[in-house]
């Protein structure tokens, strides 16, 4: 029980016993937890080659699941009992769910197999009472999936880690300068165009190295429907991200008429191939307003209200100098009574803010979104240090704070010669762990606009799932207790504690079959000299 990732509220244990799990236990899922009922089944039962079958009366030997609203929505209460059972009351389906991630760790590193390897023992569960619930509402992961594709199998997956961390909000960047990954019916050269690049830089911005293998790749429809359901059986929220008016190459490679074309010949724009900040930004006009809200009417009819509240537009790292050089932008501006490009951006920004609105969802944006004046309504991702989000805070405004100097996973874990492919700051484990979410200093008004904190992972070096699984982990596992357990003082964590708790933790990694960093360092297999290119000082634009 004192291994538990994230730490709970409380726990207490009781010497006198143990429930034990075996052949004749049932699971009794009350109304409502139905579908936590399901995936305990068809997880421990799979670990454990057990059947674990459905009903019993709530006594025995008997995984009770049920919903007490007096507790806080994602709170529960776990209790392994001498009268043979094990309780788990949720102050909603969340709540009963992140219950029942509890359980599973309190099983053992093997309740993560995805199969039993021989012959199962009954597993023992040391009578206890635990009660939680999470600091945050809003614990996220971002993942980049524009810079380098991850298949939807590799993405299911993620949600996965992603639910056995009591992380719930899954934050999807879809399109960028290097592609344009999810499928719009009403503009299919978005993907057919947008979707891919002939080649890729290897390394980040100041390498001279190049991958020459096309790349690219697309969700369908019917994918992105098939991940937010699997998202919402985890109770995740899924938060699309389409950004504009930069980081749009891809688009406007697609359809030229969406850039300056008064300034440049987009038809000779192709998706990016490098990274950084690209000059290639979107005309604001009518059109692409109307272009804009097509793309945007289907995404809301893939990610409905009730799992995907916000809707991400981006609006971060977009050069003004081709509205500056524009006739047309400058029109505009004129036309608006608009005194400088920002406010351009900010009026661009407020369309869309007022479009989503009328519509039931809720706008949040980069935090260059606060320049030219914010909307109200809008929140912030706040990735540039925490200034952006206390302005945000202190303004009234809802807050995610991410800054890149504590939770870009993309960061080097290391700042030895042999770190595979090193960007940025160099952020270990204990850098993450000690990652405060709420700045010292913010009004007590403004930190209850904190909805919670993300870590974020750009893709730029990260060609596969197995680059991905060693720049996230283990320190997603740090990110977790930092977004879920409460501080014990001001200021106050307990690496070392956490530091042991890991012991047991990379036993469970490594049944899910994640690879992650070692605490020793790169693993042989990651060490490819001459081809990872030089360590790259200073950090890289985080899109």
């Amino acid at each position: 029980m004192d291994n538990l990732i994230p730490a709970p509220v409380r726990a207490v244990a009781d010497d006198r016993g143990a429930f034990l799990l075996d052949g004749a236990t049932t699971i009794t899922a009350g109304t409502g937890t139905e579908t936590t009922g399901r995936w305990l089944r068809t997880t421990l039962g799979a670990a454990f080659g057990l059947p674990l079958a459905p009903g019993g009366d709530g006594a025995g030997n008997t995984v009770d699941l049920r919903i007490d609203p007096a507790r806080e929505a994602e709170g529960y209460r776990l209790a392994v009992t001498p009268d043979g059972g094990v309780e788990i009351a949720g102050g909603s389906a969340a709540g009963v769910f992140w219950g029942a991630q509890t359980l599973r760790q309190l099983l053992g590193p093997e309740a993560f197999r995805r199969a039993p390897a021989g012959p199962v023992a009954a597993r023992a569960v040391p009578f206890t009472d635990i009660e939680d619930s999470p600091r945050f509402p809003w614990r996220g992961l971002m993942l980049d999936v524009a810079r380098h594709f991850m298949p939807k199998d590799d993405v299911l997956r993620y949600l996965d880690l992603m639910a056995a961390h009591k992380l719930n909000v899954f934050h999807f960047h879809l399109t960028d300068d290097q592609g344009w990954r999810i499928e719009i019916k009403r503009h299919p050269r978005l993907t057919g165009t947008g979707a891919w690049r002939s080649r890729t830089k290897y390394g980040h911005r100041a390498s001279e190295l190049w991958d020459e293998t096309p790349h690219g790749g697309f969700y369908t429809q019917d994918d992105i429907r098939e991940i937010v359901a699997y998202a919402a059986e985890r109770h995740i929220r899924v938060v699309p991200e389409i950004d504009i008016p930069g980081h749009s190459q891809a688009a406007i490679s697609a359809y030229p008429e969406l850039g300056n074309t008064d300034v440049i010949d987009t038809t000779t724009l192709s998706v990016w191939d490098t990274w950084g900040v690209n000059p290639n930004v979107l005309a604001p006009t009518d059109n692409t307003l109307r272009f804009f809200e097509g793309v945007f009417e289907e995404l809301l009819d893939l990610f409905p209200a009730a799992t995907s509240p916000f809707i991400h537009i981006g609006g971060d790292e977009c050069p003004k100098d081709q509205w500056k050089q524009s006739p047309a932008a400058q029109a505009r501006m004129a036309e608006l009574g608009l005194t400088g490009e920002d406010e351009l951006q900010s009026w661009f920004i407020r369309h869309f803010d007022s479009w989503l609105t009328a519509r039931g969802r809720r706008l949040i944006g980069w935090d260059e979104i606060l320049e030219g004046g914010l909307a109200e309504g809008a929140a912030v991702s706040s990735w540039r240090g925490y200034a952006g989000g206390i302005a945000a805070a202190e303004a009234g405004h809802d807050v995610v704070m991410c800054p890149e100097q504590q939770v870009y996973l993309d960061h080097r874990q290391d700042g030895g010669p042999d770190e595979p492919m090193p960007i940025g700051y160099v952020r270990t484990l204990e850098d993450v762990y000690r990652f405060e979410p709420v700045p010292p200093g913010l009004s007590e008004e403004a930190a209850t606009h904190v909805l919670g904190t993300q870590a974020n992972v750009w893709t730029e070096v990260m060609q596969n799932r197995a680059r991905v699984d060693y720049q996230v982990f283990p320190r997603l596992a740090a990110f977790a207790e930092v977004a879920w357990s409460p501080l014990p003082a001001p200021g106050e964590r307990d690496f070392a504690g956490f530091e042991r708790r890991m012991g047991t933790h990379y036993a469970r990694l490594d049944a899910l079959g994640v690879g992650y960093r070692p605490p020793g360092g790169p693993l042989p297999w990651q060490r490819r000299p001459g081809v990872l290119g030089r360590p790259i000082e200073g950090p890289p634009p985080h899109v």
